[in-house]
Parts: structure tokens; sequence; C-alpha cells
């Protein structure tokens, strides 16, 4: 069936915004949106600039997103969706400016930059008929999708041991860059500073492929760089309810490290291994037998994992793929839910991001209590 775009709106990601170039390309990859509105900026000089650069209209350019909001609520024509990719400090109010409007919202990670935020966000959520998105995107990639589905069917048997890092350098050395100044700056990226803008990351595709959650977690968050004011590397153990054990390390200071993320779980059975660094492979290991390199559409890939590719196997696929596969299933869970229909997907949303600002505050909690054991509480 043969589908109009979805009209969408941005607020944040103007000029000089990594984050919202891959935004705009990942809604673009499959058709499925046209970008109309946006408040990319609170300069309106910047904001004019900016949209005119991606093709919006000036009388759909803003500079406040509460304004954008009601405005693209009131047209005939306005906006179906947002996507929110501002620093941290501003993901709540313009989520929720947007849902009470009745919008649906695509949201950059944190979902909030606080716990008591994340609470409040969850129960505008549970109040609007609209969606509510993670851009969690690494989750969309087909082969942590197929390691899901083999935890899931058994073929580890009971889950032991999940380890899961994600190191990168570009903090190494004292920097402000407008990425940096924010993301150290507690006002704006709150009160995590690595386990924020990668930790989550890394415990959602930890939670997502092994299906637990911590129940509890004992953390030691270091600043290396003189006067940072959040932390720039951690190191986690976790504790599950299923009895299995797991440890999350991320770092912004690991010099050489090339946005290295990567997963290891192990079952009583079988193991996995995932690394960003080859995300088309995913190693699947069963005890006392040889390895199996499994290669994304490749022997062995399931139906429902198959969708998640564009291209046949040996053709690269990768992040900016990965980002567009939530963006389609946002697409696809968006005309399910104007349509009334129930909307089934594996997309990341609230849950995800109040699990995810649990953990920072757990994080933040252990660390102060010289990383004792805590509770990863509801």
């Amino acid at each position: 069936m043969t589908h109009r775009p979805i009209r969408l709106g941005m607020v944040g990601g103007g000029t000089g915004a990594m984050i919202g170039n891959v935004h705009r390309i990942a809604a673009r990859i499959d058709g499925e949106y046209d970008l109309v509105a946006g408040a990319l900026s609170s300069t309106p000089e910047k904001s004019a600039q900016s949209a005119a650069q991606v093709g919006i209209a000036p009388d759909r350019s803003y500079t406040d997103f509460e304004q954008m909001a009601q405005a693209e609520a009131a047209r005939d024509d306005g906006i179906e969706a947002v996507t929110i990719c501002t620093p941290n400090h501003l993901h709540y109010p313009a989520a929720k400016a947007f849902l009470n409007a009745g919008i649906h919202v695509i949201c950059d990670k944190p979902m909030t930059a606080s716990l008591q935020q994340a609470r409040d966000l969850a129960d505008v959520a549970a109040n609007s008929k609209s969606l509510f998105i993670l851009t969690h995107n690494y989750s969309a990639y087909p082969q942590l999708r197929l390691a899901r589905e083999l935890v899931a069917a058994g073929h580890l048997g009971a889950v032991r041991l999940v380890q899961v890092e994600y190191a990168q350098d570009w903090l190494a050395k004292p920097t402000q860059t407008k990425q940096a100044q924010w993301r150290t700056d507690p006002a704006r990226a709150g009160a995590g500073g690595a386990i924020g803008d990668i930790g989550t990351h890394a415990f959602q595709i930890a939670r997502f492929v092994s299906g637990e959650c911590p129940q509890k977690l004992a953390c030691d968050l270091t600043s290396f760089v003189p006067g940072r004011r959040v932390d720039d590397n951690a190191q986690i153990m976790l504790r599950y309810a299923s009895g299995a054990k797991g440890s999350l390390w991320c770092s912004q200071v690991a010099a050489g490290a090339e946005n290295g993320l990567k997963l290891r779980i192990y079952g009583e059975n079988a193991g996995l291994e995932w690394s960003h660094h080859d995300p088309e492979t995913l190693w699947f290991t069963r005890l006392d037998e040889p390895a199996q390199r499994l290669r994304r559409n490749g022997p062995g890939t399931s139906a429902s994992v198959a969708q998640t590719s564009r291209t046949p196997a040996g053709h690269p696929e990768g992040y900016l793929e990965g980002f567009g596969t939530l963006y389609s299933e946002a697409a696809a869970a968006i005309r399910a839910a104007n349509a009334g229909a129930p909307v089934e997907t594996l997309l990341p949303g609230i849950r995800d991001g109040l699990e995810g600002l649990l953990f920072i505050d757990a994080c933040v909690r252990s660390n102060a209590a010289d990383s004792a054991w805590v509770e990863v509480a509801p």
C-alpha cells in the first residue's frame, strides 16, 4: 500500500548540529516523512537560516517550540510528528508541549534531564493519544535484533553474564566545542555525563537483547579531566533478579577509542558477541562447538530481522540505515495510531526512557555512597 509521507517537524538540530543531520537523513531514507516545520534554533536569524537550508518555508520556521506546537496543532496541514534533538534539558518541556498538542514525539535520548521529569513525562504520555518514541537507534540494527531473537528463543539457555561497553575518546582533553559545552554542563546535560550520553545507549541494548533489567548496581563515576563537572568515565557492576551478573563500562576519555560499542551475552549453553566496529556480524557460539559468524541478511536471518535490511548481504549497512529503520518503524506505528489500530512495535518508548533515567539515578546514588550496591528502583 502506498502512503503519503508523514508531515514532520523538528526542534533543535540547526546549522552545525551533527545529530540534526542524522535525524533528517534517517527520516528520508525510506521516503516516510516530509520535513515541513521547525524550531531549529532559539536565535531567530540562525533558525531562519537553518530552515532555509533544509527546505522549510519561512512561515513555518519558529524560534519557540511552545509557539510551534500550538501553531502546528491549529493548522489543517500541521505536523503529525516532531523530532526533538536538542540538548537534554529541553527534552522534557518540548516533548510535553507536543504530546499535549496531540502531536507524536520522536525524541533523542536520554528522555529527560532528571528522574522526576521522566516520571512526569510518563504521566503525560499515558494521558495522550500520541506516541512517544525514543531514538535508541542501535536497537534497530539487524544483528542486534537477531541477537534478541536468539536469547528469547532460548538458544543461549539461562543468561548468566551480560557485558556491555561504549568507549569514545573525544572528551579526553578539555574542549569547548559546541557539542562538548552542553554535554559537560550539568544544567543542560543533567546529572549524567558519559552515563547519560552513551551509557544509556549501552544500558538499553543490553536490556533489549537480554530481555532483563538489572535489579541492583554498583557504580564508580570519574571525571578524569580537571574541572569537568560531570562524569567522563563509569564502571558499573550489575545484578539481575534472575541471578545473572553483568558489567557496563562507558567512557569518553578512552584515548584511541572510536565509538566502541560492544555487547557480549553468555548463557549456560551458548554465547554471543557483537561490535559496532563490525555491525553486520553477530558471533554465536554453542558450548563445545565452533563459532558461527552470522551476517546481516545472510543464512539464518529470520523474516522479521530481514525486514530491517535494505540490501543483500555484502552491501554494507550501518549507523544511518539503523537510524532509518527506527524512523520507518515509527512511521508505521504513527499510521496505526492515527487509524486507531493496535500499535505493535519493538520501538523504544516511555518505558525505555524511564528505565534509562532510573539507571542514571542509581549510578549517581551508588557513586555518592562510595560505589555501594543500590536498587535500580522504579
